[in-house]
């Protein structure tokens, strides 16, 4: 995202991506116009929130009038650089990585993994979804300059070594999908995805939170 983000909350950046997907998704089907009653009902936030996230960026659309959708997604292309590519490396060609390689991101064209490292010598020099895998051992020596982001889906007691090995390549955001809390310098932003917590904590809400 470009320095204007950075004045806006952590939360409502996080936000983003999903109203671009679902405003994209109105547009190819040849919708102009959509309410933030609308949007809130599609992507499951209050309209309240829905209409100060967009307020940060100034007047995007106008009471009783709803938002222009060609003129959202042309805003939030910019804003969220989705002109730009942003090439990504997978680390770990495990059953869960090998399902990112066949997925890659396919909906969203501003990503794709590009490169993926494993230790296992039956998969390298092989490609998965078009994706060639390397060794693990020569990530210093093939990781391309121009991949700024690393997805991470190796066993837990490696994840700290590799992760310091990236850093020292000048990987600036990591997709840890390990248990492993890993520890980054502050320049580089990690986000934790633990699918058992996240399992964990759906069973939970469905159990003392039960839906009408």
């Amino acid at each position: 995202m470009n320095q204007e983000q950075t004045k806006i909350p952590q939360a409502t950046a996080k936000r983003l991506p999903l109203y671009y997907r679902f405003l994209k998704n109105l547009y190819l089907s040849g919708k102009q116009r959509v309410s933030s009653a609308e949007l809130s009902e599609a992507v499951k936030v209050d309209s309240a929130t829905i209409r100060r996230d967009f307020s940060y960026f100034g007047a995007l659309g106008k009471k009783g009038y709803g938002y222009n959708i060609q003129y959202l997604l042309t805003f939030f292309r910019k804003t969220l650089d989705q002109d730009e590519v942003t090439k990504v490396t997978l680390i770990g060609v495990g059953n869960l990585g090998t399902a990112f390689l066949n997925y890659n991101f396919i909906k969203n064209n501003s990503m794709k993994v590009v490169m993926a490292f494993d230790i296992n010598t039956g998969l390298v020099g092989n490609e998965i979804g078009g994706v060639p895998i390397f060794h693990l051992d020569d990530l210093e020596t093939r990781l391309e300059e121009n991949v700024s982001i690393a997805i991470l889906t190796v066993p837990a007691p490696v994840a700290q070594q590799i992760t310091d090995r990236l850093v020292n390549l000048g990987i600036k955001g990591i997709l840890n999908f390990t248990p492993a809390r890993i520890n980054v310098p502050q320049v580089v932003r990690i986000h934790h995805i633990d699918l058992a917590v996240e399992l964990q904590s759906l069973v939970y809400f469905l159990k003392n939170y039960p839906l009408d």
